[in-house]
């Protein structure tokens, strides 16, 4: 299966290529700018959104037979968001991590993982079908599509957040689609749609963190 017949990972590709094309037309001020995450430069949010090759590598070992035990990515946002979750327990780290690599990788260097190694790297996992299961330290298994998902969630929601720092045209259409409709998935589907037309007092968002 080529990533042209997954609608998520030619989304994901696009998204990729998009944050390159960004960075590229970033001046030396602009990288430094603060964005709307508190304490977040746009480096540091290059650093964090960046794709890793060595990921992709990861994966293919993980592969495993059987039923995954997660297998969208709305059970995964389910799991890191709720109280308790990685998503709030971790974010310290995830931000200390972002700064460590923003640190030591120019911003050539983090234009190159979105434009140049990502994209072959996502593409290299194109024989594996979106049902794949892979291990995952903190989920048990989850599906390759699921993880691809979240990915493309990550890679929209952050490229909405380097817009309101330096500007630019909106994330391609697509990309919004998939992940209003993957926000949607993760809060309860009752509270959602009673929350959504007024009917429900349920406090349903945000749904992630």
């Amino acid at each position: 299966m080529s990533s042209q017949n997954d609608p998520v990972r030619a989304l994901l590709a696009e998204a990729w290529v998009s944050w390159a094309e960004r960075g590229a037309a970033l001046t030396a001020e602009d990288w430094e700018r603060p964005t709307r995450l508190p304490g977040w430069t746009v480096r540091e949010l290059y650093a964090h959104v960046a794709p890793v090759p060595e990921m992709f590598t990861g994966l293919r070992a993980a592969v495993l037979d059987g039923r995954p035990e997660v297998v969208d990515g709305a059970g995964i946002l389910r799991v890191y968001n709720r109280p308790g979750g990685i998503a709030h327990t971790a974010a310290d780290q995830v931000a200390e991590a972002a700064k460590q690599v923003a640190e030591v990788a120019e911003p050539a260097v983090l234009i190159a993982r979105f434009g140049v190694e990502g994209p072959p790297a996502l593409d290299g996992l194109a024989d594996l079908p979106p049902d794949t299961a892979v291990a995952h330290p903190l989920l048990g298994s989850v599906t390759v599509g699921a993880l691809g998902e979240v990915a493309l969630m990550e890679a929209t929601v952050h490229l909405l957040d380097l817009i309101a720092a330096v500007g630019g045209p909106p994330p391609a259409e697509g990309a919004l689609d998939f992940t209003r409709a993957l926000l949607a998935r993760v809060a309860d589907p009752v509270d959602f749609i009673e929350a959504a037309t007024g009917r429900g007092a349920a406090v349903v968002l945000p749904v992630v963190r």
